[in-house]
């Protein structure tokens, strides 16, 4: 006779409760992101912000300093950053669709947003959430711009170049094929340069997410 599990209702409004206190206890993006300009100094963590950055920390404003002065906190409009202006030629913005300010914060300059990334002037079709909205290089495109930006076409595309393998992996991939099919590789393998993964923040996210998967799973045996 199988053993009914005693269900332990104490114990798991115990931890119901510990993981509640834990979520409280977490401090705000507006505690977590607080800085004393004068000594250039995180409160919460007491961390020093690298010199380089002082001089942006002076002069330009973060995302939400710029959204808590706007109407209907900037929906709709572009923002781009110091750091893509410089880095780029082709526009690149982010059209905000979605704000949620922390209406705890002491000037509600603190948050989270959504919008369209357009990045070189391809744009893209997902919304995602604003990253690095607490860096010091946000700017607001001004409204005699943003149809100058909109209407920017890209370059297309260069060709994709091929160069030949390696002797030895280009015997490998030969020897593999032969093995497999049973007869000589008629056309000769080359190797495209174009790299096919986009490394930015989503793909290591996924790579962080299959890996938790995979160990919590196990491997089969």
């Amino acid at each position: 006779m199988v053993k009914k599990r005693r269900l332990r209702l104490i114990a798991e409004m115990a931890r119901k409760i510990r993981a509640y206190r834990e979520l409280k206890s977490r401090p705000r993006e507006s505690q977590k992101y607080a800085l004393d300009y004068e000594t250039m100094k995180r409160p919460h963590t007491g961390k020093m912000l690298p010199v380089l950055a002082w001089q942006d920390v002076r002069r330009e404003s973060r995302l939400f300093s710029l959204l808590a002065g706007m109407r209907m906190f900037g929906m709709g409009r572009l923002f781009t950053r110091k750091s893509w202006l410089e880095e780029h030629t082709e526009p690149s913005y982010w059209q905000i669709t979605k704000v949620k300010v922390d209406y705890t914060a002491e000037n509600m300059d603190h948050g989270k947003a959504w919008g369209i990334l357009t990045l070189k002037g391809k744009q893209e079709s997902e919304v995602k959430e604003l990253d690095k909205v607490m860096y010091h290089d946000w700017r607001l495109v001004p409204k005699r711009m943003e149809q100058q930006m909109k209407d920017f076409e890209p370059l297309p595309e260069p060709p994709v170049r091929y160069v030949p393998y390696p002797p030895l992996l280009r015997a490998m991939l030969l020897a593999q094929h032969k093995k497999a099919v049973g007869s000589i590789l008629a056309e000769e393998p080359v190797l495209p340069l174009k790299r096919d993964v986009l490394l930015n923040k989503d793909y290591f996210r996924r790579q962080e997410q299959e890996q938790e998967t995979q160990r919590t799973e196990g491997t089969a045996v």
